[in-house]
């Protein structure tokens, strides 16, 4: 699209392929105050401005809230929530300054509904996604746009992280059948058969947000990503409790097969 384009992320080892093709990589961790500091006052020397930010940093802490220890549920906070506020504080005086930009926050699906043992994770979606709707508010008379990514059903390797995470904190005692369903479910991220979206339609839908004049307050993209929201906005809470039950069902054969991984 003609912008120069900075990639920050911990392990910049994975991001040769990108540098290769002209990205400037980075290392940055977004828990780390000082670290996101010195990188935006990167981009502003070597650039002079900053017209879009893309927060992108993320993971999934799942587990039954009786079995994840505070402090884990804490990090999942401070990665999927403070780890984007860090980054927004220090990059809003210069897009004021300019007359404008765009804030592009990733959040999920999960912000829009819920499921079993995965609590922390909806609970920091669900704040992503409150936080995104009152910053839009604010920032709108300096025309800086913020938009909220709602990303369903991905094929990458979230799914089978989130996976591992929730069988080793919840994968024994009285939680390990609904242990056992969830991590069926995000294990299928991960086997081929197609049905999770690319990430490539993420990374479409970002540009089409950055490109367009007006863009939307959020768009929901993937696999399953517009039915789950109407299903959330127009079935009663005990309809939607039934029906993610159903997509979370366990059994046997799911327990068998998760241990398998």
């Amino acid at each position: 699209m003609g912008y120069t384009v900075y990639a920050a992320a911990r392990r910049t080892e994975r991001m040769v392929h990108l540098a290769d093709a002209g990205v400037r990589t980075v290392r940055v961790d977004v828990t780390d105050d000082s670290s996101l500091t010195s990188f935006v006052e990167q981009v502003l020397a070597e650039t002079g401005r900053i017209d879009v930010l893309v927060n992108n940093a993320g993971y999934g802490c799942i587990g039954a809230l009786e079995d994840v220890p505070m402090t884990e549920a804490r990090r999942q906070f401070d990665v999927n929530l403070f780890g984007l506020a860090r980054l927004v504080q220090p990059i809003l005086p210069a897009m004021r300054a300019q007359g404008g930009g765009r804030v592009i926050n990733v959040s999920s699906i999960g912000g829009k509904i819920y499921g079993p043992v995965s609590g922390w994770y909806h609970a920091a979606k669900f704040a992503v996604e409150g936080l995104s709707d009152c910053l839009r508010l604010e920032l709108a008379p300096f025309g800086i746009h913020v938009v909220l990514i709602e990303p369903g059903a991905i094929h990458t390797e979230w799914g089978t992280i989130a996976a591992r995470g929730l069988i080793e904190a919840s994968g024994d005692g009285v939680y390990a059948d609904q242990a056992a369903g969830v991590a069926k479910v995000h294990l299928a991220a991960d086997d081929g058969t197609g049905q999770f979206s690319s990430p490539e339609v993420v990374a479409d839908v970002i540009a089409r947000a950055v490109g367009t004049r007006r863009p939307s307050a959020r768009y929901p993209i993937g696999k399953g990503a517009r039915p789950l929201v109407v299903a959330r906005r127009v079935l009663p809470d005990r309809a939607f409790d039934r029906a993610m039950r159903l997509v979370f069902r366990t059994g046997g054969a799911a327990a068998a097969r998760t241990d398998q991984r």
